[in-house]
């Protein structure tokens, strides 16, 4: 009897941690997702720029997407090189890839957030409004661009190998600062994921890091992935082995980049000088990885009801200013293009949890994701994913959003969104099983 109870005592204790390990088989893709200058794709970031078509390219944009099954379960990450996603590109590519077993739950989309690409309102079919300063309508960009994300999906998805997952971190202090408050709260965490064949050649190297990709400014008009761009084609030299870095944001909403020394007046300089050296801290931090084949895979998409929308009280004297809308227009533009739901998706892949967040999270909040992510889960390395899968505002404190400034003003959920977007994204989390 005493043999038989200790037996289920351990199966009650293991059994968990069992449910949870997995052989992971990945594949790779990216696609090149500049469109044709003969598509006339507007740039998104700056309302200033009017709608106007880039001019060129400077870099070339891309979206990459990592693969992983570990035979009965199958999950997909897509990074690009955009500013952001509109509420219906997500369910616009499931739908068209309605035939592979890609679903809401399994798939999470997580753009740099690059100033220098196409604006998101340009494929947004509830933008019905003509308004140059947050972008018009394109049918021909809006097929390009899910066009080119679900074939860069199935590709990923065509030959997965057996492979090694393996994460760690480094704090680098001035590489990134607090744009509303001087000393405010900074998320400085670099952290890096690598995924690895078994006879240990590098197949995709996760990168995240909170900051706004902004050296770039409104006179900028050619196509680019600004820092995050160069990041990874630097670091993608750097490591070989014809492997793909895959950068993600954070909680970048009030995350600034701050130029390294002597990077020159020139933006292009500072965002090609910034990508690269923080590409050399990156790979040293790749190489001390250490990667396991056999480690947990679990993810969990939780739906959050949002509040009302509304405007700042000061919404005039910043963003409506910048984007050429008054309080009749977001009485009926509000209701019909922002949803009244949102969902937050988390992967968590060996000691890499991701946390998806749809809009641009204050690194205050994220860090309390964070801390109550590692505290619940005894996972090492808890990560925002910022902007994931759509851009539904700023995501500020209610102290934050009473206090105003710029990323309040575009903020269109009132002073509750923060603690919503909190809330319901550890509920996520807390569906999946502590180790």
């Amino acid at each position: 009897m005493q043999i038989r109870l200790l037996f289920l005592l351990l199966i009650s204790v293991c059994w968990p941690l069992m449910l949870q390990a997995a052989l992971l088989d990945a594949g790779i893709a990216r696609i090149d997702i500049t469109p044709p200058l003969s598509l006339n794709a507007p740039l998104g970031g700056y309302g200033e720029r009017m709608n106007k078509p880039a001019q060129g390219v400077h870099d070339r944009i891309f979206a990459k997407a990592l693969f992983l099954s570990d035979g009965s379960r199958k999950f997909v990450i897509v990074t690009a090189d955009m500013i952001g996603f509109p509420p219906t590109f997500k369910p616009e590519i499931v739908r068209q890839l309605a035939d592979s077993e890609v679903t809401l739950e399994n798939l999470l989309l997580l753009p740099s957030h690059s100033h220098t690409s196409v604006e998101m309102n340009a494929f947004n079919p509830d933008n019905h409004y003509k308004i140059p300063q947050i972008g018009i309508y394109d049918p021909a960009v809006h097929k390009f661009l899910l066009d080119q994300f679900t074939a860069v999906i199935r590709e990923a998805a065509r030959h997965p190998v057996p492979v090694r997952v393996g994460t760690s971190s480094q704090i680098i202090p001035g590489w990134n600062r607090n744009r509303r408050h001087p000393g405010g709260v900074v998320d400085d965490e670099l952290t890096l994921t690598r995924v690895d064949t078994l006879d240990g050649k590098s197949l995709a190297v996760l990168v995240n890091f909170a900051a706004h990709p902004t050296f770039l400014g409104a006179e900028q008009m050619e196509f680019s992935g600004d820092w995050p761009g160069q990041l990874q084609r630097s670091l993608e030299a750097l490591v070989g082995q014809q492997t793909t870095v895959m950068y993600y944001n954070g909680a970048e909403g009030d995350q600034a980049p701050v130029a390294r020394p002597d990077s020159g007046s020139s933006p292009w300089e500072k965002g090609n000088r910034y990508g690269t050296e923080l590409a050399i801290i990156a790979w040293r931090v790749f190489t001390s990885i250490e990667t396991q084949r056999d480690i947990p895979f679990q993810f969990h998409r939780q739906e959050i009801e949002l509040p009302a929308t509304s405007w700042h009280p000061k919404f005039m004297e910043t963003g409506g200013a910048e984007y050429g809308l008054t309080e009749a227009l977001l009485k009926e533009m509000l209701p019909r293009m922002y949803p009244k739901k949102t969902a937050s998706v988390s992967l968590r892949f060996g000691d890499l949890l991701i946390v998806g967040i749809p809009g641009e999270m204050a690194a205050e909040l994220g860090r309390t994701i964070k801390q109550d992510a590692s505290k619940k889960m005894g996972v090492a390395f808890p990560v925002i994913g910022g902007l994931a899968d759509e851009w539904d505002s700023y995501i500020l404190s209610a102290a934050e959003y009473r206090s105003g400034g710029y990323e309040a003003s575009v903020s269109f959920y009132g002073e509750t969104l923060g603690t919503t977007i909190v809330d319901g994204a550890l509920r996520g989390v807390s569906q999946l099983s502590p180790r």
